[in-house]
């Protein structure tokens, strides 16, 4: 990424969370709105800086689909985006204007643990795996082995686990049920994702079947 580019995603970021908070809201001044900004700002902060420390290439890796990415996986990762992203604003209209919700400050907690959690999780996965890009493709060229340590000893793919768990983090953080509907079709069209992509590492990836026979929970453990 050239620095004109990094700049402009440095300036734009801030500048559209605000907007897809406070737009829908209707009041700048929103406390519960700044709240949730402060909490994402600082999560994303402390894991960027934390990968910088253990795993730069990372940010290589995660910058753009590589050539190779199945085709499949673009038209759904858009879709997935698109309703990660409208959780946001539905979420803001619904507890910053409308007041639809009554979401219990205990639940408005587990929302934050969740989103937070998730975000702890995603830098985890992404500090031991070198192979974590944005699409989904066998990275012949990189030499793809499976990982097995870290997070992935519990579950076969925990950085779409810890996207579930921001997905609905988000919405509860911000006191809104509504906000759970764009969060809960992102979270099924990502599961569906989990599943195709865990065939083709099946297929296509050398020693993914044994790894797969040791560590049987896709996302829940326990459960899928």
């Amino acid at each position: 990424m050239s620095r004109a580019t990094a700049i402009a995603y440095a300036v734009a970021l801030p500048i559209s969370l605000l907007l897809l908070v406070f737009l829908p809201a209707g009041d700048i001044g929103w406390v519960p709105g700044w709240i949730f900004v402060a909490a994402l700002v600082i999560g994303f902060a402390a894991s960027g800086l934390a990968l910088a420390k253990v795993n730069p290439v990372i940010f290589r890796a995660r910058s753009r689909f590589q050539p190779g990415t199945e085709r499949w996986d673009l038209p759904l990762v858009a879709v997935i985006l698109t309703a990660m992203v409208s959780t946001v604003p539905v979420a803001s209209f619904d507890a910053g204007r409308a007041h639809w919700s009554h979401v219990p400050p205990w639940l408005v907690a587990i929302g934050y643990a969740a989103l937070l959690g998730g975000i702890a999780v995603t830098a985890w996965a992404q500090a031991v795996n070198p192979f974590f890009e944005p699409g989904v493709r066998i990275q012949s060229e990189r030499h793809q082995r499976v990982i097995d340590s870290g997070p992935y000893g519990f579950v076969r793919h925990p950085g779409y686990s810890a996207a579930v768990a921001m997905f609905l983090g988000i919405s509860l953080a911000l006191a809104s049920w509504w906000g759970l509907v764009p969060a809960a079709i992102a979270s099924v069209l990502l599961a569906v994702r989990t599943a195709w992509e865990d065939r083709l590492l099946h297929d296509r990836l050398p020693g993914y079947r044994e790894y797969a026979g040791r560590v049987r929970a896709r996302l829940v453990p326990g459960i899928w």
